[in-house]
């Protein structure tokens, strides 16, 4: 699932975010700093071999308005390469052009959500004029449907504009925060992404003096294995919390047999005075052992599956494999016998007098 999200961002990416800055001796995070340019953007479309699109970016938070419906949300400036490299079509209408960008036009496409909020629902927004903050922009397009995937805010909740719309528009700088670029081939990456830390020391005037980089080059795969060490450690501990689990269920169940074959000795006896051998009595407690952690195995799996069904109502996509409810209910029994060793050998060794 994780792979999957990661992978639906786009092909191939590498992101460059601006590096961070210092403010009374307090590192602030990345993109803090204002070392990145729409020009940086222009240039690495231009000069740098390999890549699909670049696609700057630059966030601004405004009131969308139509007719009497309002919607708070962001707008991000970008430019035409933006659907190619984040893997992200129009669902109707057309994505503006780079034309639009250059002649600063006030064109918007928006998303799903956006149109519902101000449109209605299955509303045909293209053509129709919105305010964006004090602005009119023109609707040539809505984007496809992306939904949460899993998050806790809607991707649909966009506005995409032309960069130099924005910068003219919303925030008058030309600094963005952070660009994302894909790459044709993936066994292309690492040379790359070489390529774009030299042109961009080269622009920032770091080669010279050998200065730290400025900027933050990542790629999906370094989220990748970022989000897999943390599923790594997440899956350790939830191991540990099953171990424990598994132990004391198991010395529940040798008490509970302990318990059982005190109060059968008599049982035990007759059996034994009856011919019954050493490995029948052996069989007889290990079976119940075995029941008793199954029938628990049992209830386990189908609290579990309720539990998935319920996650799944929520918005969360979880699937239940046959081979891994086979293995815990294998897993549950083999605790039964592992833990029912110790009683059944105490009752099989018992001596008839007794």
């Amino acid at each position: 699932s994780i792979q999957n999200r990661i992978q639906g961002l786009g092909s191939n990416l590498l992101t460059i975010m601006a590096g961070s800055t210092s403010s009374g001796g307090i590192r602030q995070g990345f993109g803090s700093a204002t070392t990145l340019t729409y020009d940086d953007a222009d240039a690495i479309r231009e000069k740098i071999a390999g890549i699909t699109g670049v696609a700057p970016e630059m966030e601004s938070r405004v009131q969308a308005r139509y007719l009497r419906n309002t919607w708070v949300t962001s707008v991000v400036g970008t430019t035409a390469d933006y659907p190619t490299v984040r893997n992200w079509n129009v669902g109707s209408g057309t994505f503006f052009t780079e034309e639009d960008n250059r002649n600063k036009r006030t064109v918007t496409v928006l998303g799903v959500d956006v149109v519902t909020n101000l449109f209605g629902e299955g509303a045909d927004p293209i053509g129709k004029v919105v305010k964006l903050g004090p602005v009119s922009f023109k609707v040539v397009g809505v984007l496809e449907q992306k939904g949460t995937g899993g998050s806790f805010f809607s991707q649909d909740n966009t506005i995409l504009v032309p960069i130099l719309t924005a910068q003219a528009r919303f925030t008058g700088r030309k600094i963005i925060r952070s660009m994302t670029v894909s790459v044709e081939a993936k066994d292309q990456m690492n040379a790359v992404r070489a390529d774009i830390a030299a042109l961009l020391r080269t622009r920032h005037k770091l080669a010279e003096d050998g200065s730290a980089d400025d900027f933050t080059i990542t790629s999906q795969e370094d989220i990748l294995k970022t989000v897999q060490g943390v599923s790594q450690t997440m899956t350790l501990l939830l191991a540990s919390i099953a171990g424990i689990s598994l132990l004391v269920g198991g010395i529940g169940i040798m008490n509970i047999m302990l318990v059982s074959v005190t109060e059968r000795t008599r049982e035990i006896g007759i059996r034994k005075a009856l011919g019954a051998r050493r490995r029948d009595i052996l069989a007889q407690f290990l079976t119940e052992a075995v029941i008793l952690s199954g029938i628990g195995g049992f209830l386990g799996w189908a609290l579990g599956w309720a539990a998935s069904r319920i996650i799944s109502s929520l918005g969360t996509t979880t699937v239940i494999a046959p081979a891994t409810v086979i293995l815990a209910l294998g897993f549950s029994i083999a605790v039964g016998v592992f833990f029912g060793i110790y009683p059944a050998n105490k009752a099989s060794r018992m001596d008839p007098i007794q």
